[in-house]
């Protein structure tokens, strides 16, 4: 039985991610459930695209994912079932795809007609997981849909290069658990216009010279310890999907606070690679 993973805004007060795994369950007694994540802020497309992107290719080819975010259909946000290297995605036509579908070309997209829709208020219920079941249980897309091509994408994930070549202008794209603030501009797009250079990352009114390979990096362990930088310092790595991250060492936002509090940042906010 394939694997059904759910990715929504839904929280966990509720009763919605109960009834979705219930209604799963009924139909097909062995499934296997992941959550991914219910705490994708409301409606944010861009963090939701972010967590889904950097989680699917986890899970074994064949997997099914449930994109539970703005997912009512309008003639512009169509519900689609997209596959992606051997991975079915089924969403609303918002975005959240379209950031996977950049960099690796999808298989197969089909816009959801399945006979006898339930039009409500709760489509993740009365048709992702209908045809999630479908799919799970050996059926093909052919049978629940329409070829598609007109797959949205998320602009807001892609950098500025300025300055003819000199600068990056990246925007904030995820606020994680610690307040680490993720930006658009990923290792593979710094390296190629760095060039060997030296570098500033100008945020807000810090100024940053290095960039970590992890966390403890910070740490100097040379220095005596009463003078090395650590708990409650800033820092800049690439993250393990490889995006630079903005992060204070050993963070916590019910205390100290974290980076993207400390430093005032917020969704869409710019940071700039200014390069020497």
């Amino acid at each position: 039985m394939a694997i059904i993973t759910l990715t929504t805004d839904f929280g966990l007060k509720d009763h919605f991610v109960g009834v979705l795994k219930g209604s799963i369950y009924s139909e097909l007694p062995d499934a296997k459930i992941v959550d991914i994540s219910h705490n994708v802020a409301p409606f944010n497309i861009q963090e939701c695209a972010y967590i889904v992107k950097n989680s699917f290719n986890s899970f074994p080819k064949g997997s099914i994912h449930i994109v539970g975010v703005d997912s009512e259909a309008t003639q512009e946000n169509q519900h689609i079932v997209v596959l992606i290297d051997g991975h079915y995605f089924i969403s609303a036509n918002t975005g959240v795809i379209g950031l996977i579908t950049s960099e690796i070309k999808p298989e197969k997209t089909v816009e959801i007609k399945i006979p006898d829709p339930m039009h409500g208020s709760f489509p993740v219920l009365s048709v992702f997981v209908r045809v999630a079941c479908h799919i799970a249980r050996g059926g093909t897309l052919e049978v629940i849909g329409k070829p598609f091509s007109e797959l949205k994408d998320l602009r807001e994930f892609m950098p500025r290069i300025v300055d003819e070549g000199n600068k990056i202008v990246g925007s904030v794209i995820y606020i994680d658990n610690y307040g680490n603030v993720v930006t658009n501009i990923q290792k593979h797009l710094f390296e190629a216009y760095r060039k060997g250079r030296e570098f500033e990352l100008l945020v807000r009114n810090h100024k940053i010279r290095k960039i970590h390979k992890a966390y403890t990096d910070i740490i100097d362990y040379s220095v005596e310890k009463s003078k090395r930088k650590g708990d409650g310092d800033l820092l800049a790595l690439f993250n393990s999907s490889e995006y630079l991250e903005l992060a204070i060492y050993k963070s916590n936002l019910k205390t100290v606070g974290g980076a993207a509090t400390l430093l005032g940042l917020d969704y869409r906010d710019t940071i700039i690679v200014d390069f020497l």
